[in-house]
């Protein structure tokens, strides 16, 4: 009898891709499938045909060590629950097989291998048939991180580009940002994360087995994007010294920061910081096939002590001090996830919190989550996992303490600072979606946004509510090159005159750290009638503030001292300063595979010549970054760049550009959203 003989084994790539929705992954070697759906392949025959009659054929799928054993049936029937093999009886073609294999919503997420065995009375012969990759299934609705809008699972799953929000909640800072998952190379360093993970090297078997629960994957991904404990992604680096690595704020995909870390053999790449830490995560973890999205608490509280109190201290003429270990950061940024709580129970499922930036040990580790959201707005910090810990970042009350000569002379408490806004990039749009109220209790709906306005709110502007009162107000946000101005409102609540003393003090300030020194106060008297309201107009000039703020912050405050009883009160106020923005213009229409044109144009708005680099990025649209130099470019002078482009994927893709400007610690950026049609 002539030798059964597989001739060519054909995965079907394009077919298996589009029915799995993959067809980003075309790069990848192994064939990429999503758990819970069929996938099939092709053998075709040397010589004999497959006689169903006195043969039967198995399938043997492995992971590691783990393999499952399953015949091939004629029954088209699958089980959400179970490995199956089977064959379509109304298409069998016994010279060229066409085999589908259904995997188990809940299957481990890895690279898996897969052989053939023929099975006969008389002798087994086994054919390896190759690799696939298999990930988790947001469409599948038995899959634990099923979400059941389309419209979502396109923005947390197959978006390739986001946008990070920073700065202040009264004048935003949207911060382009390239999530780079299709890029080639980008999906095997995201299961090299898995693979050297302690969790995988300390016991591979259970890792493999573990790997069904995306409330474990998503730990393990937390700790592996920082370095603390393990061959982590990120090294973080908040001291301002990045000579021997990347600054933070230039890094604008993911994937240069992935390619390095497999590159350099997993060691840690140098530098991250929050944002940094959070967008690579996301990065991972859609490529993993579980929803995320990137997600900015403002004014979030790093609680040491765990007494949901936040200590800030100023001296008596209105310097912010470094006096406490506690710190409220402007801004911080994690991620969210979605997925079932088996654990926990169905109340607790939705978005989960995970924060990957290194701040407390969780379980002896630098990671946090994942912590169900709904638990943190119930306070349910009996549950898993590092709920307090999340709970205080979005909830702590701040007390406001002035000093003078080592002794307390004015303590006042603010409920409504930390967590004031919480939000994350809407589905679809480049703009921002408000969810502070999925965290915390919002009493109405502009309080989480009251200094976004100009006018003061009880808690956030401090008051004595006796005396004298006093308001600090924002005239409008700052903007590059214009003065800050700012209102002082002082309000005599007594029937008798009041002499004040008034300091004003503005510090340069990082988003995460208590401000340098005074680069700007001034000092004076002020007369107060009986039950007076006095405005006082002020404004720092941009000579006084550009070659010190940069991208950074500046905390503004104001004390007031009764030169009679020597009360004091005080009102501050910390924010950013709007830079200007690079211009990207595209004309024609953006067709598939043919070369664009696009042009960056940028004004110099500073009152000094500046020169830097210029880089441009896009996933789907560059191969890599293109760079250029740029020569001095006078005040008010207006340079343009062309860059030629040839898009390599079709939909809405995002170009941006990032001009790092030399002797000033200033990025200008810039980004326009590209629809790419085929041709």
């Amino acid at each position: 009898m002539e030798d059964f003989t597989i001739q060519n084994v054909n995965l079907e790539k394009s077919e298996n891709l589009k029915r799995h929705r993959t067809e980003g992954f075309s790069s990848s070697k192994a064939l990429v499938v999503r758990r819970g759906a069929p996938f099939k392949f092709s053998l075709k025959m040397k010589g004999r045909p497959f006689n169903p009659k006195t043969e039967s054929l198995r399938i043997k799928v492995m992971i590691g060590r783990l393999y499952v054993i399953m015949p091939v049936t004629f029954s088209t029937k699958v089980s959400p629950s179970r490995w199956k093999a089977f064959m379509d009886p109304e298409e069998l073609n016994l010279q060229r097989l066409t085999i589908f294999i259904s995997s188990p919503a809940s299957a481990s997420v890895g690279c898996y291998s897969f052989q053939l065995y023929l099975v006969s009375k008389s002798s087994k012969k086994c054919f390896a048939l190759g690799r696939f990759i298999l990930l988790c299934n947001p469409w599948c609705q038995d899959d634990s991180v099923y979400i059941a809008f389309e419209d979502q699972r396109e923005e947390y799953i197959q978006n390739d580009s986001g946008l990070l929000f920073m700065g202040t909640p009264m004048n935003l800072v949207t911060r382009p940002w390239s999530f780079d998952q299709f890029e080639p190379g980008v999906l095997e360093r995201c299961l090299n994360l898995l693979q050297v993970s302690p969790q995988h090297q300390k016991n591979i078997r259970r890792d493999y087995l573990n790997r069904k629960n995306p409330a474990y994957i998503s730990r393990v991904v937390s700790a592996m994007i920082n370095c603390e404990d393990d061959q982590g992604v990120l090294k973080g680096n908040w001291s301002g010294n990045f000579k021997d690595g990347v600054n933070p704020s230039m890094w604008t995909g993911s994937g240069d920061i992935l390619r390095q870390w497999a590159k350099s053999g997993f060691r840690p790449v140098k530098y991250g910081q929050c944002w940094v830490f959070a967008a690579v995560m996301c990065t991972v973890m859609r490529v993993l096939g579980i929803p995320c999205r990137v997600v900015t608490n403002f004014n979030s509280a790093h609680d040491t002590n765990g007494n949901l109190v936040i200590e800030e201290f100023y001296s008596e003429t209105g310097q912010k001090l470094k006096c406490t270990k506690d710190s409220i950061w402007n801004f911080h940024v994690w991620v969210e996830c979605w997925m079932t709580r088996r654990d926990l129970g169905t109340d607790m499922d939705g978005w989960q919190v995970l924060d990957p930036t290194p701040q407390e040990r969780s379980g002896g580790v630098f990671c946090c989550g994942p912590a169900p959201v709904k638990a943190i707005m119930d306070r349910r910090v009996d549950l898993f996992y590092d709920i307090p810990f999340v709970y205080a970042e979005v909830n702590a009350d701040v007390h406001i303490v002035i000093v003078s000569q080592g002794r307390v002379v004015s303590h006042n408490k603010d409920t409504k600072k930390v967590g004031s806004l919480i939000c994350t990039k809407a589905v679809g749009f480049p703009s921002l979606q408000n969810i502070t109220r999925d965290y915390k209790y919002v009493k109405s709906p502009t309080s989480t946004l009251s200094s976004r306005s100009s006018s003061p709110s009880e808690d956030s502007t401090l008051r004595r509510r006796r005396g004298v009162e006093v308001f600090l107000i924002l005239d409008k946000a700052p903007v590059a090159r214009e003065p800050i101005c700012f209102t002082l409102k002082i309000v005599n609540r007594q029937s008798i005159a009041k002499m004040m003393k008034v300091h004003l003090n503005a510090q340069a300030k990082q988003y995460n750290s208590s401000p340098s020194d005074t680069f700007w106060e001034e000092h004076g008297i002020a007369k107060l009638a009986p039950m007076e309201v006095k405005i006082l107009n002020q404004q720092i000039l941009p000579a006084q503030y550009e070659d010190v703020v940069g991208d950074n912050l500046i905390n503004l405050a104001v004390v007031l001292e009764d030169m009679t009883s020597h009360e004091r009160v005080l009102a501050s106020e910390e924010f950013n300063i709007t830079s200007p923005q690079l211009l990207i213009e595209i004309t024609d229409e953006v067709v598939l595979n043919e070369e664009q044109t696009a042009r960056i144009v940028f004004t110099n708005p500073f009152s000094h010549p500046v020169k830097g680099i210029l880089s441009v990025a896009g996933a789907g649209l560059t191969h890599g970054k293109i760079y250029f130099k740029l020569l001095p470019l006078r005040p008010g002078e207006r340079l343009e760049k062309t860059v030629n482009f040839i898009p390599s994927m079709v939909g809405t893709k995002m170009l941006q550009a990032s001009l790092a400007l030399e002797k000033i610690n200033s990025t200008i950026r810039g980004y326009k959203m590209v629809s790419v049609c085929s041709s």
